[in-house]
């Protein structure tokens, strides 16, 4: 599954308050408490021609938008990084900000390709997968991290002759076939003492499959899937965590969208972030809840494994990976940028839309914004 990997109540209407400007006036309140309509201007009470009161005048509400499709392209298959949207889905609450989701399911493509072309608005990504699609000159951005830091991991079986990263060269991992995983297990063999040379073999969803059956020696799993499923198999990994290594703190998950779509539809992506974080603060404060919906949004999907996504949930939030320090669900920062996408500048394993290596650093700075966030 995507860690830092492709893999696996309505809302009352707003109301406009009407204000006269007259000498001596208080200013009127900015605002009202979330589904309280803001009072209107009241008529005078004194009774009208004819003896009887005025009528009050009417807040003016605020036109519902037409709804709006937007499509977003899965990583992998449904699983807990994706919990918000299906909450949000299946408790309505991208109806109320007249949102019509629709999901692309996982396939061979990846979702920064997708997005990249204009083949989907928005897609599930890392922040790893991002940096080298647009540095290799996708038009996206990300807009949102899903969480907020490093969720994956290589992990080999514990019963094979691997005991440390610098065991790795000369054997072979099972991939997905994305342009970081080379890298990266590089980086980590290196980090101790390897040459980082070994075999890789893209086997896309079924590479989990062929670690367990021992048919490739290592993969890169996602903590809060793969650790927790393979343990409920009764099959005993050993991992090792990419930070231990020298590679930075980043976001493991992140929402990309693609830059045209975001320019031409800002309010829909600013509904559309509202009803996802909204999603993703459920699937932080009440993993039970949310592992229901998403159970409920995807028959079928869990049957092999129901406690799967119910442990994979209590995890996410018991780590707080979906919140940053501040508890927050959604913001990025320059800092983390800079520093995990920085860190693969500074390897030289970043390449521009001709294919060579990037010259000069980004300003990554470029690659994300806030902007779209309620």
């Amino acid at each position: 599954m995507s860690g830092n990997f492709p893999r696996l109540g309505p809302i009352a209407a707003l109301v406009v308050l009407v204000a006269s400007s007259c000498a001596g006036a208080g200013s009127s309140p900015a605002g009202s408490p979330s589904g309280a309509p803001a009072p209107g201007p009241t008529a005078s009470s004194s009774p009208a021609p004819g003896g009887s009161p005025a009528p009050s005048a009417s807040p003016l509400a605020t036109p519902r938008p037409p709804t709006a499709t937007v499509t977003l392209a899965l990583d992998w298959t449904p699983n807990t990084n994706h919990t918000g949207f299906y909450v949000a889905q299946y408790s309505g609450w991208y109806a109320d900000e007249a949102i019509d989701l629709k999901f692309i399911p996982y396939a061979s493509a990846n979702p920064e390709t997708l997005v990249g072309a204009g083949q989907a608005n928005c897609g599930i990504s890392t922040e790893e997968g991002a940096t080298f699609a647009i540095a290799a000159g996708a038009k996206e951005q990300s807009v949102m991290a899903i969480l907020q830091h490093t969720a994956s991991e290589i992990a080999v079986l514990a019963s094979g002759p691997i005991s440390r990263p610098r065991d790795m060269d000369g054997k072979v991992y099972a991939g997905f076939g994305s342009p970081q995983e080379g890298p990266l297990l590089t980086s980590v063999i290196m980090a101790d003492g390897g040459k980082g040379v070994f075999t890789t073999v893209t086997l896309d969803t079924a590479a989990y499959e062929a670690l367990y059956a021992g048919k490739a020696d290592m993969a890169i799993t996602f903590s809060a899937w793969e650790a927790i499923e393979a343990k409920e198999r009764g099959i005993a990994l050993r991992t090792f965590a990419f930070p231990d290594y020298g590679l930075p703190d980043s976001y493991a998950v992140v929402l990309v969208c693609n830059d045209a779509w975001l320019t031409a539809n800002g309010d829909v992506a600013r509904r559309f972030l509202a009803a996802t974080v909204r999603g993703f603060q459920l699937a932080a404060t009440d993993p039970a809840t949310a592992a229901t919906e998403l159970i409920a949004a995807n028959p079928g999907v869990f049957d092999a494994n129901p406690a799967l996504p119910r442990d994979s949930a209590d995890y996410l939030a018991a780590q707080k990976l979906y919140v940053n320090a501040a508890g927050a669900v959604g913001p990025e920062t320059s800092q983390q940028w800079d520093a995990a996408s920085g860190y693969l500048f500074d390897q030289g394993v970043l390449a521009g839309p001709d294919g060579k290596p990037l010259a000069s650093r980004p300003d990554f700075s470029t690659y994300f914004t806030n902007a779209y966030l309620p």
